[in-house]
């Protein structure tokens, strides 16, 4: 991806899923997203990275939840760190502004604090929800957040809050009017798992490329057409009869 041109690399809790196959994303334990941050900053010599701070770095206290940050700011060398947030957490993006962590909001939908029995439901689509994100877009820009991610928005309304703010704005799964765009790797690739939202156009489909690479792997085990002869190590020339001399004595 960073030799391809992407700028922006999030190593996102969606890994729960994903990786881990833990029924949401919540369930994500911090010490493997942040070892699974540093590996991607190790591979991105070039892109940008986004760490994403895990819910269970939020069960303590504020102070706690600021030390979370810094310690995934400071042991992955990640860019930036983002967090879910609504009306009710501009302190803490104040705290962890004032703790020089550089924050990205996350507004819209906010998959650690959804219940997933009730889905993914998209946000903003009626004028008093649009009118909330607009305004807590205005507040978090104030609180010293670097940057803001709208997560299933209403096209209209995450035009409205790019265009009236100095912060770059990201979408998923938000319309064209972005400054960028954030998709799920394995939703883009077609690689299965998770809940691909109806929106997102996938790339290549991964899971049929490598499902039939599996089969025919397994097929060729079970007919003993690999590995052949020609597939396996031979001695020097010469080794074997002194092997077998070698054998004879023994």
């Amino acid at each position: 991806m960073d030799s391809a041109g992407v700028e922006l690399l999030l190593v996102g809790d969606t890994a729960a899923e994903l990786i881990l196959g833990l029924p949401h994303t919540r369930d994500i334990p911090p010490e493997f997203l942040l070892e699974l941050t540093a590996a991607v900053r190790r591979g991105a010599k070039r892109a940008m990275v986004m760490a994403d701070l895990p819910f269970a770095c939020r069960a303590g206290s504020e102070a706690d939840t600021v030390r979370w940050a810094r310690r995934f700011l400071e042991y992955s060398q990640c860019d930036l760190v983002k967090i879910e947030v609504n009306s009710e957490h501009v302190a803490l993006v104040e705290a962890m502004t004032a703790a020089d962590v550089p924050v990205i909001a996350h507004l819209g939908l906010l998959p650690q604090m959804t219940d997933t029995q009730a889905g993914y439901p998209a946000q903003g689509r009626d004028a008093e929800g649009a009118l909330r994100l607009i305004e807590d877009a205005r507040r978090f820009e104030q609180a010293g957040a670097v940057g803001l991610l709208l997560e299933a928005v209403a096209g209209q309304v995450a035009q409205e809050i790019a265009t009236h703010t100095e912060l770059p704005v990201i979408g998923c799964v938000a319309g064209p009017h972005c400054d960028g765009t954030v998709v799920v790797l394995h939703d883009m690739l077609g690689w299965g798992g998770g809940h691909p939202p109806r929106r997102v156009k996938q790339y290549e489909n991964l899971e049929a490329i490598l499902t039939s690479a599996f089969r025919a792997y397994v097929e060729d085990i079970h007919s003993g057409r690999y590995p052949s002869q020609t597939d396996a190590i031979t001695m020097r020339p010469g080794e074997f009869e002194k092997l077998s001399a070698l054998c004879g004595e023994a």
